[in-house]
């Protein structure tokens, strides 16, 4: 068995293009794992290891986080490569859920980017420690002094340089690492063959400046080190490394890296410190609700002679059927062993275990606490924790964001309908953010995402791996409603048709829920008192009025953040039921909805966009033609990064026309915000449309 203290569970994460997988291909071709190096954007068909998909190689962007392991040194890394697009934000969850250290990837030139934001975000939730490298030093306009900044400034961190470039941009020839005091040289040519030699003589005082408020930095968690400081005496690289380490862990301090992945130069001096500074899964404090005790918390240990405990934490269709990844978390399994689903109770027996590399696999005997591998033949869905059968805990669930899109999707030929639906069914297993539904209206099939990309690399994969051409209708928002007065409600239902009838009176009222922090979409307040209405119909109550709210009345969408306070009612000895109270508070919803004024919500984006300085004036320009609302413009190196809130609604086909008034040069990047309340003028219309497809459909 490995040796848990050199075992790594590290993900790369990062804002696209700033060259995850590029740094993930050189850590395989230093590690050993492969021959030779692929780029990214290469042409011939063959694309990075890490990229296995097609689709991946193609568009040149990572869709699926791919999972490897490698030997550095007599270090075991478990790497998970994970996607930038904030389309695939689950994908990032599900990785960082599982990690115990991350790399963050920054440009030099781009510096801290929205998406760099959005996933240090993650990390924060998940209690991720991390190392910052700070990739493409070799690019014109590349500046990590600004970068690390920028780290400090936009993220709060506490970033320590552990290397500096010597150069930049053209000029850039290796690092100078602040521990040993040595020049680093990246020889050969895949810059495989390292060469250690003095600082040159012109670096040598910025050099020592840097030591020097490297060591200040390090100096606020350690006494000795503070001492020496203070005294302007040494301090070994060998002193400062466990204190840097301890620092790293308690996320007090960034250890930042500089170097060029493309260029294959600081991938290594990289690959040290995450073998240094990043912790091993004993160092982590990892949690599991006891089911058995009201899911009180319990600390899981990385010691494989403990009951065992897992987490599925990513779903994969293989060729050879569903492959689950598994983190263990405690205790240790074999092939043969039986494990238990505590989702569902079930009973697995594991047929195979393997150890993956991207899409290769490697068979193993047995793996224990710390370990990732994956499994064949266990069915389960993503985020289902497995324990041994002594012990009845499960791991916290992960953080699911509501997609916000929606697309009729059909089988152009009835042939298709096997395949479509396989696919679709495996899409929602694998992918918690994909969910499908089937309009009774209409009788289609609506599948919902995060954003235009999701959805249309999920179309995309339906044709190539089910071999079934896809009819798709226009993308739709996913609106809401919400009610923003408080409306009182008295209604009975009343039926009398021969022999017993039907009875039930409801009273009570509807408010918005305005209270920060309360999440809830739905709430149902029992105020009854003197069993007015008798304790087994009030669940019938709550059923038809949460039923009824799932289509509003102003344009047929879910209604939101409502409460129904029931405080009143009647019933009959003979004529009430179940039903006539179900019926009753479903009536009272239609017959008082609209007195409590109710609202269209539509998602809100939060868009940035970049584009060369000139281009500044039509950038904004579109964003206001939008209903955008800009919230701040930043100007570095010539380029203007233009940040608002934008309707999502107004955004279909704005990647053509930014490129079209921005000569191909502007790029945006759009994640989910907020649900904001629709313009009055926007709202009259979309209920005129909705009445008028009612009323064709009626018909």
């Amino acid at each position: 068995m490995a040796d848990i203290t050199k075992v790594r569970n590290i993900g790369i994460s990062a804002h696209i293009d700033s060259g995850k997988t590029t740094l993930s291909e050189r850590i395989l071709f230093y590690t050993g794992k492969i021959h030779q190096i692929i780029e990214v954007r290469s042409k011939g068909g063959n694309g990075p290891t890490m990229d296995s998909m097609d689709l991946e190689r193609e568009k040149g962007i990572t869709i699926q986080s791919a999972a490897t392991y490698c030997q550095w040194k007599d270090y075991q890394i478990n790497l998970i490569d994970t996607p930038g697009h904030v389309d695939f934000t689950v994908e990032v969850e599900r990785a960082l859920r599982v990690l115990d250290g991350a790399v963050l990837v920054l440009c030099s030139v781009a510096g801290v980017q929205s998406q760099s934001i959005t996933v240090d975000r993650q990390m924060r939730r998940y209690n991720v420690p991390r190392l910052a490298f700070i990739n493409k030093a070799d690019r014109s306009g590349a500046n990590p002094y600004r970068v690390v900044d920028q780290l400090r400034e936009k993220l709060n961190h506490n970033p320590v340089m552990l290397t500096i470039p010597i150069g930049m941009e053209d000029n850039f020839k290796g690092v100078i690492d602040l521990l040993k005091m040595k020049a680093i040289y990246f020889d050969g040519d895949n810059g495989e063959l390292i060469r250690e030699e003095a600082i040159p003589a012109d670096m040598t005082e910025q050099a020592n400046e840097y030591r020097h408020k490297m060591i200040e930095s390090i100096a606020d968690f350690n006494d000795v080190i503070a001492e020496k400081f203070l005294m302007e005496e040494e301090v070994t690289a060998d002193e400062l490394i466990p204190v840097i380490r301890k620092a790293t862990i308690e996320m007090k301090i960034t250890p930042v890296f500089v170097g060029t992945a493309k260029q294959n130069k600081g991938v290594q001096t990289l690959l040290d410190g995450v073998g240094l500074f990043l912790p091993n899964p004993s160092e982590i404090n990892n949690e599991a609700l006891d089911r058995d005790k009201n899911e009180e918390k319990v600390a899981l240990e990385s010691d494989g002679s403990k009951p065992y405990v897992g987490l599925a934490f990513k779903l994969e269709d293989g060729r050879f059927g569903q492959l689950t990844y598994m983190r263990i978390y405690q205790g240790s399994i074999k092939k043969g062993d039986t494990i238990f689903n505590t989702a569902n109770g079930k009973k697995v027996k594991i047929p195979r275990l393997v150890r993956m590399h991207a899409s290769d696999m490697h068979e193993i005997d047995e793996a224990s606490a710390g370990d990732i591998v994956a499994m064949f033949g266990v069915d389960c869905a993503s985020g289902d924790t497995f324990t041994d059968g002594s012990v009845n805990l499960t791991m916290t669930s992960m953080f699911v964001p509501e997609p916000v899109i929606e697309l009729a999707v059909a089988p152009k030929e009835k042939a298709g309908q096997v395949n479509f639906s396989k696919a679709l069914n495996r899409f929602t297993k694998e992918d918690p953010t994909f969910r499908v539904y089937r309009d009774e209206e209409s009788g289609e099939t609506i599948i919902k995402g995060m954003g235009e990309l999701h959805l249309e690399i999920y179309i995309e994969r339906i044709k190539r791996e089910y071999n079934c051409e896809v009819v798709v209708g226009r993308p739709k928002v996913a609106f809401r409603e919400t009610i923003t007065k408080r409306t009182e409600f008295n209604y009975t239902h009343k039926k009398q048709t021969g022999g017993s009838g039907q009875f039930g009176r409801v009273a009570g009222y509807f408010e918005p829920i305005t209270e920060e922090g309360n999440n809830e979409n739905y709430e149902f307040v029992d105020e009854i008192v003197g069993g007015v209405i008798p304790r087994e119909y009030i669940p019938a109550c709550d059923k038809g009025f949460r039923e009824q709210l799932t289509d509003g009345q102003l344009i047929g969408q879910p209604v939101v953040r409502t409460r129904v306070v029931l405080n009143d009612g009647q019933y009959h000895p003979v004529d009430s039921s179940e039903m006539a109270f179900k019926v009753a508070a479903m009536t009272a919803v239609r017959e008082f909805y609209h007195k409590a004024a109710p609202v269209i919500l539509e998602p809100i984006m939060k868009l940035e966009v970049s584009a060369p300085e000139e281009f500044q004036g039509v950038c904004m320009g579109q964003v206001n033609q939008r209903r955008g609302i800009i919230v701040g413009t930043t100007q570095e190196a010539g380029y203007v990064t233009i940040e608002s809130e934008v309707p999502l609604s107004e955004m279909f086909g704005y990647s053509t026309d930014i490129r079209s008034v921005t000569q191909g040069k502007g790029e945006f990047t759009m994640e989910f915000l907020k649900y904001a309340q629709v313009p009055k003028n926007v709202q009259e219309e979309m209920v005129k449309e909705y009445q008028k497809k009612r009323a064709e459909g009626n018909k």
